[in-house]
């Protein structure tokens, strides 16, 4: 197997710049290259990546703004390899990433695998609170991860590899964004494809968001349950309206609350130090664990609050999605 890396960057060169170190130290000795696929930014990454030519077998594309989704799909198509592994420009590779891919291939073929993420102890504190809503099993990520099937895996695009067969036969990512992941697992699986988790394969994701960008990042996420639901009900599951259920719940406990029934509030109380005990244990910091509670709140309210309000839009008044929500989907040009 020819590994191609795809990332496609959209106005973060310094990212890029991280990127491109961390693969100097990798540890696999084959032969692969990188396409960098410049997704219209006003603050390219050209010059970055000159410095790593003669270095890395790398080339760049420059193209206009069509969004994540079919800018991996352009890359896809330029590359050379026939298995593609696919980052975000804002991770950092583990030098036995590529290592550990090919172990799994070659032990065990799949035509689609996906890899987890988890955070440096550079990362600032935010950057770490996110992490932990965003992977512990304690939160909407760990409902995620806990309901998915080693074997049925829905690989994430920050990290995920696709054999050149399996994009060809599927035509790659949709237009929407976020959502794209899950949409072409669903359409990978119904054309007869499998996808897997590779546990040793996980990158180190920095989201280089704030809070305001976390939340509306996560409402997107939210919003576009609801539409792949109604694209692929064969795959809608209960656990997608636990968010929701859970901000309604604290709603509700509040108002119980005023009539002194105190247990719903506990409830939430005990599940609230849960995660800042959790949290700080975990990052040996209170400063974190008590990061972590906005983190899980925002997570729990941006995504809870997005998918009712595209359920109610998309599945009870059938309003069309691109019509409802025409930020989450992007002109395909490529």
């Amino acid at each position: 197997m020819y590994f191609s890396i795809i990332i496609p960057v959209y106005n973060r060169p310094d990212e890029i710049e991280e990127l491109l170190v961390s693969l100097l130290v990798s540890d696999y000795k084959a032969a692969y290259e990188i396409v960098i696929v410049e997704d219209g930014s006003t603050l390219d990454c050209k010059n970055e990546v000159e410095k790593f030519k003669g270095k890395l077998n790398i080339s760049y594309y420059f193209k206009e703004n069509s969004g994540p989704g079919d800018s991996r799909n352009f890359g896809m198509n330029k590359a050379k390899g026939d298995y593609f592994i696919i980052f975000d420009s804002d991770c950092i590779i583990p030098n036995n990433y590529l290592s550990e891919v090919a172990k799994e291939l070659t032990s065990n073929y799949v035509d689609c695998y996906g890899g987890s993420d988890a955070a440096l102890e550079s990362f600032s504190d935010v950057q770490k609170a996110i992490n932990f809503a965003m992977t512990s099993f304690l939160t909407t990520g760990g409902i995620r991860g806990g309901s998915e099937k080693l074997n049925k895996f829905q690989p994430r695009s920050f990290n995920m590899g696709i054999s050149k067969k399996a994009f060809e036969h599927s035509n790659g990512f949709g237009n929407i964004h976020p959502g794209e992941d899950p949409d072409l697992s669903f359409r990978l699986w119904k054309l007869g494809y499998e996808t897997r988790l590779f546990p040793k394969a996980f990158v180190y994701h920095k989201r280089r968001i704030d809070w305001d960008k976390f939340y509306i990042q996560v409402n997107k996420f939210g919003k576009a349950r609801p539409i792949l639901n109604l694209w692929y009900p064969e795959y809608s599951k209960l656990t997608f309206f636990f968010p929701t259920l859970f901000v309604l719940g604290i709603y509700f406990s509040i108002v119980f609350l005023a009539f002194g029934f105190s247990l719903p509030i506990l409830c939430y109380l005990f599940y609230f130090l849960l995660i800042f005990i959790t949290a700080t244990v975990q990052n040996q910091s209170f400063k974190i664990g008590y990061l972590s509670l906005i983190a899980v709140s925002k997570q729990f309210f941006g995504y809870g609050s997005g998918f009712l309000d595209s359920y109610i839009k998309i599945i009870l008044f059938k309003q069309k999605p691109e019509v409802a929500f025409p930020e989450l989907f992007f002109t395909v040009k490529s």
